[in-house]
């Protein structure tokens, strides 16, 4: 029995080696970083910026998988599930790990608990935006507008669980009116939509209506962050316009599934730190209307305070609402 306890002893020292050792030559093949959302969208974009720069640090190409479906929910699902190795990480958003415990009450996964935070990504500001010939010439029209003849608005966002979608909600919410509700299978579809005068107004990403602003066929009343973007800098935030209350911006972050090792999570942190400071990804990012975030801001610390954060701001707001996903 003695030398059975030995041997079994020996096989477990030799074991518990051997992983210390793949997690110090770690990584050792390509990585996969899941994206819950579809290809060409803002977190995809984000994370291929950051990917490919990550891959260099690294010396193993990162590659995005797609995995779109239930509000970004499907993918990480998916990927909270995988092989705790470092080889399956993920790009999770506002919507993944911030409102997702509201919306959907039999979600498989704990923002705050089922996951190694690895660290932020990116911001991406909030705009409220309008068809083009919309009464309301500035924000403090609009919200005027909005008060007296609410019910008769229409509000397009991306659909249940989307970033326009959550975001509208918040905003319907600061200025107390109730306008209807029209959802899309995506951005595209609801932007297209805006631009033929079919909706109203909604809430979305710079990276999304930038484009459509600066070309004339949208009009924006205000930008939701503390400062102006240099993307828009003749779009007022909303504290400018005199809207206090709503300032909100989605987010992007470097997720890996629970149990992780730290060495691990410390590498893709070293990696996607190296990423934000270099100069090219930064203009990437920049010119999206993206914004950095700090250096206080990027560890694995910071972003799980950021998630315990996000879930307690957008559960009483959508629950409030009455929303969920069906």
């Amino acid at each position: 029995m003695k030398k059975i306890a030995i041997a079994l002893a020996a096989g477990l020292g030799l074991a518990v080696a051997a992983d210390a050792q793949a997690q110090g030559n770690y990584p050792q093949r390509p990585i996969t970083m899941v994206v819950p959302f579809a290809a060409g969208g803002p977190t995809d974009v984000i994370a291929r910026i950051v990917g490919e720069h990550m891959s260099h640090t690294l010396g193993q190409q990162i590659v995005v998988e797609n995995v779109a479906g239930a509000g970004g929910t499907t993918g990480i699902t998916r990927a909270s599930q995988a092989q705790p190795d470092g080889y399956t990480i993920m790009m999770g958003h506002m919507g993944t790990h911030g409102a997702a415990p509201a919306l959907y009450p039999n979600l498989k996964y704990d923002p705050a608990k089922d996951f190694a935070p690895v660290g932020l990504a990116a911001g991406t500001p909030i705009l409220i935006v309008a068809r083009k010939d919309f009464p309301a010439n500035d924000l403090k029209g609009f919200v005027e507008y909005m008060k007296t003849n609410g019910d008769k608005v229409n509000m397009a966002h991306a659909g249940v669980g989307s970033v326009s979608h959550m975001t509208g909600i918040f905003f319907n919410s600061v200025i107390k009116a109730k306008p209807t509700m029209v959802s899309y299978s995506g951005t595209g579809p609801a932007l297209n939509d805006l631009m033929g005068n079919t909706v109203d107004f909604m809430t979305d990403q710079i990276v999304n209506v930038a484009p459509q602003i600066q070309g004339g066929n949208i009009k924006a009343f205000a930008i939701a962050t503390p400062v102006r973007s240099p993307v828009l800098p003749n779009v007022p935030t909303t504290k400018e316009a005199g809207l206090d209350g709503y300032e909100v911006s989605a987010w992007n972050a470097v997720f890996a599934p629970k149990g992780t090792s730290p060495e691990i999570v410390k590498k893709l942190n070293d990696a996607l730190v190296k990423a934000l400071a270099d100069e090219n990804t930064k203009k990437r990012l920049l010119d999206l209307g993206g914004v950095i975030p700090s250096d206080a801001e990027r560890s694995p610390e910071a972003l799980q305070k950021l998630v315990e954060t996000e879930v307690a701001r957008w559960t009483p707001v959508l629950k409030a609402a009455g929303t969920k996903a069906q």
